[in-house]
């Protein structure tokens, strides 16, 4: 384990984040205050960029200078969706962006409880709907950290069902693959998950699954279809609630012979690879761009 994350453990303590997932209902306005909507140029590592409004969603497109202009990371990012974008995703993503030097899309869609799963996936599929107009799906990879990882499952799922083209492939940053949390491994994991507890993750779903069952597929992709699945990137951690899920999406693509590469955190917590001084996020940027690249490469 770094001194990089030693120190993360020890702000998150600070902050009292662990404490903050332990409550039901859980403080969604507090949680926001960490919300960037607009962000800056120094915040975007001086990328251009422009936001515009697709059904209820800001999307941000960034460009980076020597962006690769027929290529797009659509990003969707986590916040139990009830809040978010923070710092953090933004940071991450641009850093990605840069890296890679490819055109990003930021989708800052509809939160929870004001927005149901319903109006969040439509809005983040027409998002997706409206990328394929200016750029080939087969040119389109999906990045998404927590629930953000849990929509590009489901936007998957949608665009199979419904026979349109898919994307390249699928980068998941610890998804939140199952709402209703009823896992019998999760409960060892919140003892000594240093973020998320059931209690205030499960609260936030609620808040969003509206009349749906929490084991809806609109919600909890894991009970969807992985069949003809793009080729799916898996970003694991041990010290996660999200993680056992996360192992039962594993065992389903492999199950119809689907492609799934998982590269496991251990010892790490949820989202570690968008924290900030941490020596492994720093790897886990490393490698995200090295799939992109790869991707680009394949004609």
């Amino acid at each position: 384990m770094s001194i990089g994350y030693s120190l993360v453990k020890l702000v998150l303590k600070l902050k009292g984040e662990k404490q903050s997932w332990s409550k039901d209902p859980i403080d969604y306005r507090k949680k926001r205050k960490q919300d960037v909507h607009a962000p800056n140029a120094k915040l975007l590592l001086g990328s251009t960029f422009e936001t515009k409004e697709i059904c209820g969603s800001r999307v941000t497109s960034i460009v980076p200078r020597d962006a690769n202009t027929d290529f797009l990371l659509l990003y969707c990012h986590g916040g139990a969706f009830v809040y978010g974008p923070t710092r953090e995703n933004w940071i991450a993503i641009a850093k990605i962006a840069k890296q890679a030097h490819s055109h990003t899309w930021m989708v800052d869609y509809p939160k929870a409880p004001e927005n149901t799963i319903k109006t969040i996936t439509e809005s983040i599929y027409q998002v997706y709907l409206e990328a394929t107009k200016a750029y080939n799906p087969s040119r389109i990879i999906l990045i998404g950290d927590s629930v953000g990882g849990n929509l590009i499952m489901t936007l998957t799922q949608r665009l199979l069902k419904e026979e349109h083209t898919l994307p390249d492939r699928l980068i998941a940053i610890t998804p939140m693959m199952d709402a209703s949390l009823t896992n019998p491994k999760i409960k060892e994991i919140d003892l000594i998950d240093p973020i998320l507890s059931v209690k205030g993750v499960k609260s936030a779903k609620k808040m969003c699954a509206g009349q749906s069952s929490l084991k809806d597929q609109l919600i909890s992709p894991v009970y969807g279809d992985f069949n003809d699945f793009p080729p799916v990137h898996l970003f694991t951690a041990t010290n996660d609630i999200c993680t056992p899920d996360q192992e039962v999406l594993i065992d389903k693509v492999k199950k119809v012979h689907g492609k799934i590469e998982v590269i496991k955190g251990k010892g790490m917590p949820h989202i570690w690879p968008i924290l900030p001084i941490l020596s492994e996020a720093k790897i886990a940027i490393k490698k995200i761009v090295s799939i992109i690249n790869s991707a680009m490469n394949d004609e």
